[in-house]
């Protein structure tokens, strides 16, 4: 639907229009074919009278304008990075034992913390689908060891992180630094390692690649930009622009407010958002100004089978596998 268009019914035919003064009207947004005003017909727009119209011819409306939107300019995709293009979990679990070893040395350096530590990185797979940014995993890695249940974690993240983050004075910062400089000296040490301890999901490349041809394809990620650039290009083996790359851990932007800039740069179009974040979808449905935009939770990434249940609940987000995926980005 048209941001720019807030009531499409003002423009829809009227009392005693005839076929010429509808496609005058349409030419609000482009040159209307004979076909355009067939096919408002066959929407039964043209039998619209006086007053307001229903909430369905509305809908039925703005998705026709919506369409000649997108006949002249390129729909917006933008998608989350982690859990969607990119399988992470073993690198960032491995990193996160890496920083905690500098951090916290006398804890992670002990004969004891050593011969826990698959066991560690093996429950941080486990945990994952609750890590909002990398920084956590540091916080995460250190609850799992000193004996933090993984089911408590899961249940109960949202108050374990600002708990731990206290009791150890922890800052956000600090943590986002320390994460992102030991991501560096990996790759500076073992590009191939680093690049290896991550997976790109079986047909993104292809997906990626056919939306950057026919689309405004934007990734908008927690990751730091410079990883997201690195995997993209030498690991899913797309070259993608790093102004086209938003990274809300280094800006502190929330997602919502980047798709908002996303959608003023792009007026007049239709928008998709790609994630495997049920909260984060959430957070946009909550926020007015983007309740044009289509969501989609991937069944695969970091969310549980409870969460697709609850989104598959939710008329604003679509639960999809890859091939509706695919589908849908290659017949945009």
């Amino acid at each position: 639907m048209l941001p720019a268009l807030t009531r499409p019914w003002t423009l829809l035919p009227r009392r005693g229009m005839c076929t010429a003064a509808v496609a005058s009207h349409l030419s609000v947004y482009r040159s209307v074919r004979v076909s355009s005003v067939f096919q408002l017909r066959q929407q039964g727009l043209h039998r619209i009278r006086a007053g307001r119209p229903s909430k369905d011819t509305r809908a039925a409306a703005s998705m026709v304008f919506a369409q000649y939107a997108s006949d002249s300019k390129k729909v917006v995709w933008a998608l989350d990075f982690d859990g969607v293009v990119c399988n992470s979990v073993g690198e960032s679990s491995e990193t996160a034992w890496k920083a905690a070893e500098q951090h916290w040395p006398d804890v992670f350096k002990s004969e004891q913390a050593r011969a826990k530590k698959d066991t560690v990185l093996r429950d941080m797979q486990v945990v994952r689908p609750v890590i909002e940014t990398g920084y956590e995993n540091l916080i995460q890695v250190r609850c799992l060891l000193e004996g933090v249940a993984s089911d408590d974690i899961l249940q109960n993240w949202h108050t374990i992180l600002p708990e731990y983050m206290d009791k150890w004075k922890q800052s956000r910062k600090e943590l986002v630094d320390l994460f992102g400089s030991v991501r560096d000296a990996w790759i500076a040490d073992d590009l191939h390692g680093w690049l290896d301890a991550n997976g790109i999901y079986a047909g993104l490349p292809d997906d990626l690649a056919a939306a950057q041809k026919q689309a405004e394809l934007y990734i908008v990620t927690t990751k730091q930009a410079r990883f997201t650039e690195a995997l993209m290009k030498d690991k899913a083996k797309v070259d993608f622009s790093a102004d086209r790359i938003f990274s809300t851990a280094e800006t502190g932007q929330p997602k919502s407010e980047v798709l908002k800039q996303l959608e003023q740069k792009h007026p007049g179009t239709s928008y998709h958002f790609v994630e495997d974040k049920l909260g984060t979808l959430d957070k946009v449905c909550k926020t007015k100004e983007l309740d044009h935009w289509m969501l989609y939770l991937v069944d695969w990434g970091y969310n549980t089978k409870q969460e697709r249940d609850m989104a598959a609940k939710n008329p604003r987000v679509h639960v999809v596998n890859h091939e509706q995926l695919s589908k849908a980005i290659n017949s945009s």
